[in-house]
């Protein structure tokens, strides 16, 4: 009815030859001109932007979360990895367990994710790791840490080949974010209790993605010892992190060479392998002055699959016929850094500051 009603009115405002009359248009330009200066009176008494008075600003007018201090790649103090290598050249499979019936909708089973995600527990992982294990790639794992419970034969494959390990949550389907500080206090005592247990490592890394972070994810890395956040995917060099106490940086990790995110995407893998050899190829060239770190980010249930595999064979061959690439793992270049350049790039930063450039 309402409608109806609406269209009779706009109907009624022409003439009988479809013009629009006169007193239409008038009182037409009329509301016009006075929603125009209610608008205008309303941007006049809007308050205007001043950089470091937004909302969510750190002290000092420094951006929230001001976790990094700012100094461009180009003004820093170069790095040189072991045996002057250009790149230092990481791979991070992503091993998930993702729960039948999540924690937080128990009556509501999820079977296409956890079938998604089992897949590349049951078969993706051994796909995968034939591959690394042709190349000779020694993997630093995003791992979910119910899988060294619930897949024992992976935790024994992955302690076989010497691999490093990332805390990633304990199930995919339970993140962190909403941690009290002693939940998360808790978290981190399980973690690194459970991964030295299951596998003799001592746990020096995080990747969050899913599993989240709080906003005391890194001031507790810290407490706890840990060296090196993966997540901020900020920058192509490891850098240093403001945290309440101790030390802790930044490992770059990478979404564009991911098997993830390419998916997501709808690119498959024979396009992966092209952007992994088309980023090595710019980080090798610029590694030439100061080192680059570049990641590989895997996820069984993706590489894993037939078509899949033989497209990281391809790129891990690309890569294996350079020279001047250190192959190693997050938390070796997390140590190696901060033994290194760490204390360097910090001093660097401070003398910028009183600059007025950091």
């Amino acid at each position: 009815m309402a409608r109806d009603t609406a269209t009779r009115g706009v109907q009624d405002e022409h003439e009988p030859d479809g013009h629009i009359s006169r007193r239409s248009f008038l009182d037409r330009s009329g509301k016009t001109l006075a929603g125009l200066s209610a608008a205008a009176a309303l941007e006049a008494s809007a308050p205007q932007f001043v950089w470091g008075q937004q909302t969510g600003a750190a002290a000092g007018g420094r951006l929230a979360p001001d976790r990094f201090d700012y100094l461009p790649i180009t003004d820093r103090p170069a790095i040189k990895w072991p045996n002057n290598a250009r790149v230092a050249f990481w791979v991070a499979p992503n091993i998930e367990w993702w729960e039948y019936t999540p924690q937080n909708r128990p009556t509501e089973p999820d079977v296409p994710d956890y079938g998604y995600k089992d897949y590349g527990n049951r078969v993706g992982f051994w796909r995968m790791a034939e591959v690394l294990d042709h190349h000779k790639i020694r993997a630093c794992v995003c791992l979910a840490g119910a899988v060294l419970d619930h897949c024992p034969e992976i935790r024994d494959a992955m302690v076989a080949r010497d691999w490093d390990y990332m805390a990633h949550g304990i199930y995919n389907t339970r993140p962190i974010s909403n941690y009290s500080i002693e939940q998360e206090r808790a978290y981190w005592r399980d973690q690194i209790a459970s991964i030295k247990k299951h596998t003799g490592k001592q746990l020096k890394g995080r990747l969050g993605a899913s599993g989240g972070n709080s906003v005391n994810t890194p001031d507790l890395m810290a407490e706890f010892g840990l060296l090196y956040h993966a997540d901020w995917t900020v920058d192509d060099q490891p850098y240093p992190m403001k945290v309440k106490n101790g030390k802790l940086i930044h490992v770059p990790y990478s979404f564009q060479t991911s098997d993830s995110r390419a998916n997501r995407h709808k690119r498959d893998a024979a396009y992966l392998s092209q952007v992994i050899k088309d980023q090595f190829d710019v980080f090798y060239e610029e590694g030439a002055e100061s080192g680059k770190v570049m990641c590989v980010a895997l996820h069984p249930n993706l590489i894993g699959r037939p078509s899949q595999a033989k497209y990281l064979d391809e790129a891990l061959s690309y890569v294996r016929k350079h020279d001047g690439v250190w192959i190693t793992t997050g938390d070796e270049i997390a140590e190696y850094y901060m033994k290194n350049y760490y204390d360097k790039v910090v001093a660097h930063i401070e003398q910028a500051k009183q600059k007025g450039l950091a």
